[in-house]
């Protein structure tokens, strides 16, 4: 069956400036009852083919951004915002009689108070897993609910999976779930138990009256809203949309900015890449940061919003530190989206590859995407994976010390060497090991660190940590948790000995790349924009065989697959624990 959309095909990395041509289809509408967030159909590609009629710009979605995700954990948090000048805030918020209530103000400081509770409260979470990433967070919960345990994928510190709580209301039914995991081999849940004698109530003085309450909506009547945090903020942020500040499921506040998507995108492009990146790259980084926030409205579900402002999602600044030349582009590109089999894709992305990209589970776990391919990041034939597999550990100490011929040359975090004592080491596993609860935290000295297995893209799978109280396995991006020196999960390791060369002090992490690895090299676009190549055809180089489309009633957002249970496996949502 024909495909619709523009396909992106596959290139031969030229070095000047690509063949534009493209082959388009104005996509078919298709409306699918079960997928609620989807727009109207519209023309194949702005600036390509043009369509034989004009097509309807696409529905400009609306998001929910948490800018400020724990208002409320210090006493002492407190947010101004202010009008800009010739305007006014709106605040709205239901007054003591339950009524809604609204005020006008040029400006407003919210803080906190901690209001004691008749009786203290008990706060309390069934964890099942902690994780450094959502994505794996994600997977583990998909397994979880294949096996009939409903779940949340929450945020408190690190990602974690819950039980439900609407689900496993109750101590007892959530002890008798732990008791059956338990039982059943499972050590790593556990009970994550708070009394909480305080809790914090949103509060802010207008006209010498105090208000406190639990949410509060903040527009303004034509103007983006100024917000400043703490006293000390000098340099406040602006921000188009409105503002909400509501609890959220850890016992404090998310400032929440309602911003429409194509807003969102001024402030995300040019902190994302750096201003100073072509015109193609600024594209490129458009179409991608609209299709990942798009795809990943999920992530703070139970939390009442859709993303977060750093870079547990993407950054974004609001309205403050716009630039002319990613405006361009976002209006050049509006609506562009990329897609596999009518899915927008996992748009991950991250500043520097080290000269290869990473598939999805050399970095998380979770079904491999068939257009996050090991892609080394190079314009010419520099290196044959085929033949030249980076899981070798020869193989790979040869490639991570090239430096010529990659699309990353020259960049200061394509090739590093970073130093860390044992003591320095020992302390970040002590760390890390009591965050992730893990039983050998209380170990007392390291006696070795080892990679045990790498991808073909030359990630760490998997590296050993021997102790005094024994071996501890870090699997993938958890790597870069556990230790503060290594940039990405690409490097080897090289022993630092005393003048004897008999006393292990430390270790050197060699290595390349800065972050996760996966999809396209922000570093690397921009060099490619330079050497004339469109922001299609870098799309192309870092997400082969897929689609660039224009928002359409078809494509569908995000799909829940979740895994298959093994045979025999004991559902524990049939059991009668809610």
């Amino acid at each position: 069956m024909e495909k619709k959309g523009c396909i992106l095909r596959k290139s031969n990395y030229p070095t000047q400036q690509p063949n534009r041509e493209m082959i388009c289809h104005t996509p078919t509408v298709k409306r699918l009852s079960h997928w609620p967030r989807t727009l109207l159909a519209a023309m194949c590609l702005v600036g390509l083919t043009a369509a034989s009629e004009p097509a309807p710009k696409p529905t400009d979605v609306e998001l929910k951004v948490g800018i400020v995700q724990r208002f409320g954990d210090e006493p002492t948090d407190q947010l101004t915002l202010r009008a800009t000048d010739g305007d006014r805030l709106i605040l709205r918020f239901l007054g003591g009689d339950m009524k809604p209530q609204t005020q006008q103000v040029k400006t407003v400081k919210v803080e906190v108070q901690m209001q004691p509770l008749p009786s203290p409260t008990v706060e309390e979470q069934l964890v099942l897993g902690n994780y450094r990433s959502f994505e794996t967070a994600e997977n583990s919960a998909l397994s979880w609910q294949a096996k009939g345990i409903e779940v949340e994928v929450t945020q408190p510190d690190r990602w974690q999976v819950w039980a439900k709580r609407d689900v496993y209301k109750t101590p007892l039914v959530r002890r008798l779930l732990l008791e059956s995991l338990n039982a059943q081999g499972n050590k790593t849940a556990y009970l994550d138990t708070q009394v909480q004698p305080l809790v914090p109530r949103v509060s802010w003085l207008v006209n010498g009256f105090r208000y406190t309450r639990q949410e509060l909506d903040i527009s303004s009547g034509k103007n983006p809203i100024k917000v400043s945090k703490g006293e000390k903020d000098k340099s406040p942020r602006v921000y188009g949309g409105s503002l909400r500040i509501q609890p959220n499921a850890y016992g404090t506040y998310t400032v929440v900015n309602q911003v429409p998507l194509e807003t969102y995108l001024r402030g995300v492009v040019p902190h994302e890449i750096d201003g100073g990146a072509p015109y193609a790259a600024n594209e490129a980084q458009a179409i991608i940061a609209r299709t990942y926030a798009l795809r990943n409205l999920r992530r703070f579900a139970p939390d009442g919003y859709e993303l977060c402002a750093d870079t547990q999602c993407q950054v974004y600044y609001g309205l403050t530190g716009t630039v002319k030349i990613a405006d361009r582009a976002i209006a050049a590109t509006r609506g562009q989206v990329l897609t596999y089999q009518n899915e927008l894709v996992d748009a991950l992305y991250s500043s520097t590859t080290g000269g290869i990209t990473a598939q999805f589970s050399d970095v998380w776990n979770g079904p491999e995407r068939p257009y996050l391919q090991a892609v080394v990041d190079s314009s010419s034939n520099i290196w044959d994976l085929s033949r030249q597999s980076l899981a070798d550990e020869k193989n790979f100490r040869t490639f991570i010390n090239l430096k010529d011929g990659f699309n990353e040359k020259g960049w200061s975090t394509f090739r590093w060497r970073r130093q860390s004592t044992l003591t320095q080491i020992t302390q970040d596993m002590q760390r890390y090991l009591t965050k992730t609860k893990n039983p050998l935290a209380g170990f007392k000295t390291i006696k070795q660190l080892q990679v045990v297995q790498r991808s073909p893209s030359g990630r760490i799978l998997k590296l050993a940590v021997h102790t005094d109280k024994g071996i501890v396995e870090i699997q993938k991006d958890d790597v870069r948790s556990a230790f503060m020196a290594p940039r990405s999960t690409l490097f080897y390791l090289d022993p630092i000995l005393d003048k004897d060369n008999k006393t292990l002090k430390g270790y050197a992490f060699v290595g390349g790349g800065f972050g996760h690895g996966v999809g396209m090299s922000q570093t690397g676009a921009s060099n490619l924009a330079k050497m004339g190549w469109s922001s299609q055809q870098i799309l192309n180089f870092y997400y082969p065989a897929a689609q660039l489309q224009s928002l359409n009633d078809s494509i569908i957002f995000w799909q829940d697959k979740p895994a298959q249970p093994t045979a025999g496996a004991k559902k524990h949502g049939d059991l009668s624990l809610r």
